[in-house]
C-alpha cells in the first residue's frame, strides 16, 4: 500500500484523536459535574483584576472561612477568556504567604528601626502629610502671571491593578488635589 505524506499525517491524526476520545470516554462529563467534588464547592467567589501587568486579566477568587483557597482565570472576561500567565496563575502564593506584611510599619525620620502602628494612626497621618506637602508646594500663578492652582510637590502613579474606572477616580482625586504630575506604570 502506497501512502502519501498527507495521507500518513491524516491517518496519524485520526488515530491519535480516536485514542484520546477512547481514553476520555464519551459522553464527556461537564465541568460543572466535575466541580461538585472540588474544595471550592461551598466557597464564596468574587472577581478581581490581576495586579501584575497592564493587560487587565480577570480572576475568580474563591474564599472559604476567610482564607483564599483558589484563584483561577475568569472564562467570561473578554480580555483573557480564562487564561492566565505564570504570574497570574501563581497569585495565590502572594495571598497565602507567611512573609506577607499585614501590619503598618513606620520608621520615623532619622530612626534606624521600624515600629508597628495601627491603621487608626496611619490613615490620618498620611492625610496630614499630603495636606502639609500640598500647602507648602502650592502654586497659584505661573511665571507669566496666569492662574494655574497646582501643587508641584506631589505626584501620582497609577498601577496595573487598577481598572479603567479606578484609574478615572484616581485621576479625578489627583486633579482635585492639584496634582499635575500624573503617570501610569504601563507607560514607564
Amino acid at each position: 500500500m502506497k501512502v502519501s505524506r498527507r495521507g500518513f499525517l491524516s491517518i496519524t491524526g485520526a488515530t491519535t484523536g480516536g485514542a484520546i476520545l477512547g481514553y476520555l470516554g464519551l459522553p464527556l462529563k461537564s465541568a460543572k459535574a466535575q466541580a461538585l467534588g472540588l474544595k471550592i464547592k461551598y466557597a464564596k467567589e468574587s472577581t478581581t483584576i490581576c495586579p501584575y501587568c497592564a493587560v487587565g486579566c480577570s480572576e475568580i477568587v474563591s474564599v472559604s472561612n476567610g482564607k483564599i483557597i483558589n484563584i483561577e482565570g475568569d472564562p467570561d472576561h473578554p480580555v483573557n477568556l480564562g487564561s492566565l500567565c505564570s504570574k497570574g496563575q501563581g497569585l495565590i502564593q502572594v495571598a497565602n504567604n507567611e512573609r506577607r506584611m499585614t501590619k503598618v510599619l513606620y520608621r520615623a525620620p532619622y530612626s534606624n528601626r521600624w515600629e508597628e502602628k495601627s491603621w487608626d494612626w496611619a490613615l490620618p497621618e498620611i492625610a496630614k502629610r499630603i495636606k502639609k506637602t500640598r500647602d507648602e508646594s502650592w502654586v497659584s500663578k505661573d511665571k507669566k502671571g496666569r492662574t494655574v492652582n497646582r501643587t508641584e510637590g506631589l505626584a501620582g502613579l497609577g498601577g496595573a491593578a487598577l481598572d479603567n474606572e479606578e484609574c478615572y477616580l484616581w485621576s479625578k482625586l489627583a486633579r482635585a488635589l492639584g496634582i499635575v504630575y500624573l503617570e501610569h506604570q504601563a507607560r514607564i
